[in-house]
């Protein structure tokens, strides 16, 4: 998701392995901690964490950026999860998920006794009116885009008009602990797609007031909410009749809100911080050696790019040699190395390493250094109206120095003009991109929601995808999405997607700068080791703090 974090798995086992944990600071003074698990660990110990001020209200369907997500996930289960190192699929709130012969129709299954943390009980129905009223277009749920593969759906979220019903016909419940899926046509992975956070299912006191609840949710996960000072706390604590597998080992979690990144790491070597989302630029250098043991340093599947807000009139009908160009124009090596300090890889896909159907090399000359070449594309392509070009990013975040970078080597190498456009704080970017606001280009980051090439195309790219918030559309690629989905099998889908990647990389939606990586850190107050998913998030439920 744009920004946003949600699954749990470390890699699937056809790929790219990575560790399922995090790995350790290069040496240096552990800061007085040298033994991480001397002590006790205290089941009912409360953990700090860093958080920007989510954008929406916490309703499940509204998320699509990390910090939301990062709350919404501790407060909700998902129908599935996915096995940490291998990314095989798990059952959370699941008894099974099956489909048909030919992938249409799936039937779910739950475990019988879960709960909401008000004592309701979770059923087939919790599920079904929650994805009917996400879908409703009434509603405004930014992510209810994930339900169009369900039949039924255009009926709810018309391309224009009101709803001509209030139900999708693809869902239909069986008895409070099964439920039937019926998509518009076969989609090999659905399963796959269940474990994200837009799939929750929602207690009746929903209903009453969703706004209310936004500010309150009520959930089936693993901590239950108890309040929201916004822009400053959220703190949720341990759900004692949690049914799922996941039991928090902890007490709860403090998400703490920073409007800098040198604010919350200051905080952090001085202990009175947990965990922080990232590094300081100007901390890369040393943050190691500052932390020892507790410094964390491991790739994710995640992507970095610049993206072109394609509804302004200077990007509208821009030539994609333009696009391009400026890709080429950035040298990605130097920049990792230098101004990011080897916390960044340099990218060569549309797709993050550790998906299935990442391929190495599926974008070559796009994103090779070749400033000359770069310079001849741009003027190919008609030039960059304005001969300038702007990069919005928000501040509570350290991106500014990786933007000016950016913006020095198109200068350098074109003649184009750029500069960066700070925005002060996470929610205020993304309102800017969801209000089509944004002046020129847009920093974008994209996490894996699940573990297939899809989700960084399709969920992203599509004409109509939640995530995509830059106005970008092409016919062709969305036509091979569509045969790609309806493919027999999940390696036939893989294959197709690789295709329209193709696509991608000669139309240009973004410009793919950099893989991310974990470049963050623990407190002393945590006993052992943080362990990581491949989202590039904790596993909450596994942290365990120290007994004072």
């Amino acid at each position: 998701m744009r920004g946003a974090k949600s699954a749990k798995w470390v890699a699937m086992a056809a790929i790219v392995a990575l560790a399922a944990t995090a790995c350790g600071g290069d040496g240096g003074s552990d800061s007085g901690n040298n033994d991480m698990n001397k002590g006790a660990a205290d089941p009912n110990g409360i953990l700090t964490a860093q958080l920007s001020e989510p954008q929406n209200p916490l309703q499940p369907a509204n998320q699509k950026e990390s910090q939301g997500s990062r709350v919404i996930r501790q407060v909700f289960s998902q129908l599935v999860g996915y096995e940490p190192g291998t990314g095989k699929l798990t059952y959370v709130n699941a008894e099974s998920v099956t489909p048909n012969k030919d992938s249409s129709v799936w039937t779910v299954k739950l475990k019988p006794g879960w709960t909401f943390h008000n004592g309701e009980k979770v059923t087939a129905k919790s599920y079904v009116d929650a994805w009917n009223w996400a879908a409703n277009t009434k509603n405004n749920q930014t992510n209810s885009s994930w339900f169009q593969d369900i039949k039924g759906y255009e009926d709810v979220h018309p391309a224009k008009g009101d709803p001509k019903a209030d139900k999708m016909s693809g869902l239909k419940v069986v008895n409070d602990n099964e439920f039937k899926i019926e998509l518009s046509g076969p989609v090999s992975y659905f399963a796959y797609k269940l474990g994200y956070d837009v799939w929750s299912p929602l207690p009746s006191e929903f209903y009453k007031d969703p706004k209310a609840f936004g500010d309150h949710p009520i959930g089936n996960g693993p901590y239950k909410f108890i309040s929201w000072d916004h822009k400053k706390l959220i703190k949720v604590r341990t759900f004692k009749d949690y049914k799922g597998p996941d039991k928090p080992k902890n007490g709860g979690i403090d998400f703490k809100n920073y409007t800098t990144a040198d604010a919350a790491y200051s905080d952090l070597r001085s202990n009175n911080l947990d965990w922080i989302e990232q590094v300081p630029t100007t901390a890369l250098t040393n943050y190691k050696s500052d932390l020892g043991k507790r410094a964390i340093d491991q790739e994710y599947s995640a992507v970095q790019s610049i993206v072109p807000a394609f509804y302004t009139k200077q990007f509208k009908d821009i030539d994609p040699k333009v696009i391009q160009g400026l890709s080429m124009a950035i040298d990605r090596d130097t920049i990792t190395k230098t101004v990011l300090h080897g916390s960044r890889t340099p990218a060569d896909s549309y797709v993050a390493r550790g998906v299935l159907g990442y391929k190495a090399g599926a974008l070559k000359e796009q994103v090779t250094y070749d400033p000359k070449k770069a310079k001849a594309l741009i003027e190919e392509g008609g030039g960059v109206p304005g001969n300038k070009i702007s990069i919005q990013y928000n501040a509570d975040q350290d991106h500014k120095p990786w933007v000016d970078a950016v913006c020095n080597s198109i200068r350098k190498a074109t003649g184009v003009d750029c500069v960066g456009d700070s925005k002060p704080d996470f929610q205020a970017d993304l309102n800017a991109r969801d209000k089509h606001q944004v002046k020129s280009m847009y920093r974008g980051g994209w996490v894996l929601d699940y573990p297939v090439n899809s989700n960084f195309m399709r969920d992203l790219y599509g004409t109509t995808a939640a995530g995509n918030t830059s106005g970008y559309s092409n016919k062709e690629f969305d036509k091979l999405s569509s045969q790609a989905d309806k493919a027999a099998t999940l390696d036939e889908t893989v294959k197709l997607y690789q295709q329209a990647e193709q696509v991608l990389a000669k139309d240009m939606p973004s410009i793919p700068l950099w893989f991310y990586k974990v470049n963050s850190g623990q407190s002393n107050k945590i006993y052992g080791k943080i362990p990581y998913g491949q989202d590039g998030d904790p596993i909450f439920t596994d942290i365990q703090v120290k007994k004072k």
